[in-house]
């Protein structure tokens, strides 16, 4: 009989820390590098003693599912063939050319290329990908944009997985990449209507974005002018050319105020002028429609938003006038302007509709389906000029499609459907929408996949997802990954609990700040409705959630380890407190407005520290436990799951495994290329069966 592998012991520091008169213990603190910041860009620098910590815990973790490689392989395998080998992209129209994706047969990365319309057999491959990627541990392409005259190529390259980029501009006509890239940047740019200039974001030493500076096209360093600097740290930035190409909008702002500002595209090197200057709690962003601006705002209590008109020569608040009125829990989420129509993204009671308005701002009409529940997203294109709305249309059951709406006459055109190679048939499947009561009585929604044969009467395991952050709300989509686990008997559940938009930005809002375990007792709360209903049972149930959905399973493993036979932790959230008391960290300032600010309240520290998963872990049976991270991570930093996943393994009660898996050459994103990222599902869904049987010890 082989030998149980023996787990990590990492050693202990104990480190003091003193904060508003409050002390804690962290006895882990050094497994956070003093050069992070440089490990962050050049992993190799990690500090030895770290390194021979995070690869004796992966090992551990290639031993303890050591007997699940040939299931790994299984669903890596089924889930690769769900993929078309040579699949591609709807090309999207610009003028005089069709543009597009494409993948080779087999291949991790995509071919950029171009047709002209008038000779569609006719292809221009603008950027091999694959070709790019080759001999690289990690290659990610984040954004590629042809200039408006379509003479340049300009595309963003992250070559570590932290998130700074590279950003290149290529001559299409001679092929050539142009020298003195841009540093530094965070991934985001746009062009100039004429095409004379670039505009890029660039990432300081923290990794934040800061400045938004302009270069020629065809320009290098030495040209760069510095447009824009964001005096408050707490800010994301970022950067774009208007759909109308009249303006290029600088936009800026944290979870709970926003500011804009605005470059003429007729002046391109004029200096921003600020739209409507930043008021503390306020949001607003700009679309620029025919001669004014729509103004999408919570403006005046609009909690879901409203619309409003704004003049074009001045977009201030005093000009501001009502358009489509504010509905309580009817929450406008995008807004995309064409010459005709103006067509808008709104969700409610985490159902979404598409909704469309004439030039003459007299007649509307909405995009719907009947599905229990499904998601829309607008994907609208180049062209500002044409008729035509494109958007995705999917269910849990359904792959994705794309549609051209034509607003005017009010008929759709399917343009491509999503081919799964290895078959799918929707009708073996079935979709559902369940709402679970939160113990202050909010009906929290719950999405449920199935196939129709799969027994409801608890026998069958679950896999329960959760987010509830930032406002993001968790489509209803499809997933060629859940099936694997939904074909053996699974029933896969998202948990839409609050701090995400799924019912409005009050949903969101009353899962932040004070409201925070709110996002903690609805997930528990769905758990529970789902095992009441006859979907799988307490102990039969695999919770999974990443990043801020990581903080999620930390906080529910705390609360009610017994509810859970597994627990899924990717790239979690964790440390909230030490990290949210600490400005240097990339993006701790930022994150102030969502969570608090538990260096300068003591309100926010207490409430912090009461439900922080790295604070409370304690003496309990935990749950088998997966736990992952990136090294290169600047938003969840490697050794929060790190300090995590040694703390629970030194509290657990149960005897059940603590599992670490650190990716050594990627972050946040995980591993690149699309055939390679699948192993990392793969790994998660052997976890959660292996994690059913409750004879699985460390």
């Amino acid at each position: 009989m082989a030998e149980t592998p023996v787990p990590p012991v990492a050693r202990k520091e104990p480190r003091r820390i003193v904060q508003l008169g409050r002390s804690r213990t962290d006895d882990y603190a050094w497994m956070r590098d003093d050069n992070w910041r440089q490990v962050l860009r050049d992993p190799s620098v990690l500090r030895a003693d770290i390194r021979a910590h995070l690869e004796a815990e992966n090992a551990y973790t290639r031993a303890m599912m050591a007997d699940t490689e040939t299931l790994q392989a299984a669903l890596f395998e089924e889930m690769k063939g769900r993929i078309k080998p040579d699949e591609s992209s709807a090309p999207e129209p610009d003028g005089p050319f069709d543009y597009y994706l494409r993948y080779e047969p087999g291949a991790q990365h995509p071919l950029y290329a171009r047709r002209t319309r008038a000779a569609p057999g006719v292809e221009e491959v603008l950027l091999d990908a694959a070709a790019m990627a080759r001999g690289k541990a990690f290659f990610e392409l984040s954004h590629a944009e042809h200039s408006p005259d379509h003479r340049l190529y300009a595309y963003a390259v992250d070559e570590q997985g932290s998130e700074v980029h590279r950003i290149y501009v290529r001559d299409l006509a001679s092929g050539e990449v142009l020298p003195g890239p841009v540093e530094s940047g965070t991934g985001d740019f746009c062009w100039s209507a004429d095409s004379a200039f670039l505009y890029w974001v660039w990432r300081d030493e923290e990794g934040r974005p800061a400045k938004v500076f302009r270069r020629p096209a065809r320009g290098g360093p030495a040209d760069d002018v510095l447009v824009y600097e964001e005096p408050d740290d707490g800010f994301f930035l970022g950067v774009h050319l208007s759909r109308s190409r009249a303006f290029v909008v600088i936009h800026t702002g944290n979870h709970e105020t926003s500011e804009a500002w605005l470059i003429p595209s007729a002046d391109p090197a004029a200096a921003p002028r600020v739209a409507e200057p930043r008021r503390e709690g306020v949001l607003y962003d700009l679309e620029h429609w025919n001669g004014r601006f729509v103004v999408r705002t919570n403006d005046d209590g609009a909690t879901d938003f409203k619309l409003m008109w704004a003049e074009e020569a001045d977009p201030s608040r005093r000009t501001w006038r009502d358009f489509v009125p504010y509905v309580p829990g009817r929450m406008i989420a995008g807004v995309w302007a064409f010459a005709g129509h103006l067509a808008r993204l709104e969700r409610e009671n985490a159902e979404d509709r598409i909704v469309v308005t004439a030039v003459d701002g007299l007649a509307e009409h909405a995009v719907a389906f009947e599905e229990e529940a499904y998601a829309l997203s607008p994907a609208p294109g180049y062209e500002y000029g044409t008729p035509v709305l494109r958007f995705v249309y999917q269910s849990p059951t359904t792959p994705r499609r794309w549609f051209d709406y034509d607003m005017a006459s009010r008929t759709r055109v399917l343009v491509k459907t999503q081919e799964i190679p290895s078959g799918h048939d929707p009708q073996a499947y079935v979709t559902r929408r369940l709402q679970a009561r939160a113990p202050d009585g909010a009906e929290v929604p719950v999405t449920v996949l199935m196939r129709r044969d799969t027994p409801t009467d608890g026998s069958a395991p679950v896999l329960l997802y959760g987010y509830g952050a930032y406002g993001i709300a968790i489509p209803a989509g499809f997933s060629i990954t859940r099936l694997s686990l939904v074909d053996r008997g699974w029933i896969w559940a998202i948990a839409h609990v609050r701090g995400g938009s799924e019912k409005g930005r009050a949903w969101y809002l009353a899962g932040r700040r004070s409201g925070k375990m709110n996002s903690f007792t609805d997930f528990i709360a769905c758990a529970e409705h789902l095992a009441a209903a006859g979907y799988g049972r307490a102990g039969r149930i695999v919770a999974q959630g990443g990043s801020a959905g990581g903080l999620l399973m930390g906080a529910v493993a705390n609360l009610r380890p017994d509810l859970f036979a597994g627990v899924v932790a990717v790239v979690p959230f964790v440390d909230v407190l030490n990290t949210i008391s600490d400005g240097n960290l990339p993006l701790t300032p930022p994150e102030w407005p969502e969570w608090g600010d538990p260096i300068r309240d003591a309100e926010a520290f207490d409430r912090i520290a009461g439900y922080s998963p790295y604070e409370n872990v304690a003496s309990r049976p935990y749950p088998a436990m997966l736990v992952t991270g990136g090294l290169s991570d600047p938003r969840v930093t490697y050794w929060e799951p790190a300090k995590w996943a040694a703390r629970l393994r030194e509290h657990t009660t149960s005897g059940r495994p603590v599992l670490l898996k650190i990716n050594m050459d990627a972050g946040h994103a995980g591993a690149s290329g699309r055939f390679e990222h699948l192993k990392e599902p793969a790994l998660e869904m052997a976890f959660a069966i292996k994690a059913l049987d409750p004879r699985w010890t460390a």
